[in-house]
């Protein structure tokens, strides 16, 4: 049986040694550093379309300090 997704539910990972919090929502998933207020957001028409890897790689690019 599978539970419908209705409100967010958060689960913190660790990647290289560095902790993220995983956020799942009706609308999108979100993965941010713990810690801090803005990470990376991802709707799930952009994930199932396969946009997903041009919209990370873009706002990557965007919020990088150079």
């Amino acid at each position: 049986m599978v539970t419908k997704l209705e409100k967010p539910l958060k689960r913190e990972i660790e990647v290289d040694g560095t902790i993220y919090v995983v956020t799942l929502e009706p609308e999108r998933l979100r993965i941010t550093r713990k810690g801090k207020r803005k990470g990376l957001e991802l709707p799930w028409a952009q994930i199932l379309s396969g946009d997903a890897g041009l919209a990370a790689a873009l706002q990557a690019s965007v919020a990088s300090p150079r």
